[in-house]
């Protein structure tokens, strides 16, 4: 109590910018890295959300939706702001005496650099969840054998192929819309605006 009693009113101002903000802030944390309110790296699967553009090669790009990393940047970013804010500006103007104006100076400065090198972090974090996800470009040029066989005219069955050094099972459809058989080893040649791998027989 003696404590609090000797706390001034800018003194406790910055308290409680420090208590609250640093609690949110840590509880955030917690339940991020523990997976209750979402996962920066990305499911085990290594699923994402993203839109497949088709450009006149037939080459497809994937860009992958950051949604929640942003609204968990604004989140943790405004926490983040009070936490500092609070704690720079209390010892500041508590322990080394530089007045009210400085104090409010010193935390608002050291509220934006936290501000600052959250929104760093959080896209390293988006930069790692992307280098980790399936590009299907990197499929084509790749041999693979015929999981289900792909029917004639167009029909589509599954090929084996290795894709960023995981074999992964893919939707295909044959280059001339001919009949390849089971355990064949084909060659992966283009993909569909549907994401369907085209091989051809080797």
């Amino acid at each position: 109590m003696g404590f609090w009693d000797s706390l001034t009113s800018a003194e406790l101002f910055f308290l409680t910018c420090a208590t609250i903000g640093g609690t949110v802030f840590m509880v955030q944390l917690v339940l991020l890295f523990t997976g209750v309110i979402g996962d920066v790296d990305g499911d085990a699967d290594g699923d994402f959300d993203a839109d497949h553009d088709v450009d006149g090669d037939g080459d497809v790009a994937a860009h992958a939706g950051a949604d929640f990393s942003f609204k968990l940047l604004s989140l943790q970013g405004i926490t983040g702001f009070l936490m500092m804010f609070g704690l720079i500006g209390l010892a500041m103007l508590r322990q080394f005496q530089t007045g009210l104006v400085a104090s409010m100076i010193g935390g608002v400065a050291s509220g934006l650099i936290t501000v600052y090198l959250i929104s760093w972090l959080f896209t390293l974090f988006r930069r790692m969840q992307h280098s980790g996800t399936m590009n299907l470009n990197n499929a084509v040029g790749q041999e693979g054998k015929i999981y289900l066989t792909i029917p004639p005219d167009g029909e589509m069955g599954k090929v084996q192929v290795a894709i960023q050094n995981r074999l992964k099972v893919m939707d295909a459809v044959s280059e001339n819309k001919s009949e390849i058989k089971t355990d064949t080893r084909v060659r992966v040649v283009g993909i569909t605006s549907g994401n369907i791998l085209v091989v051809k027989a080797l």
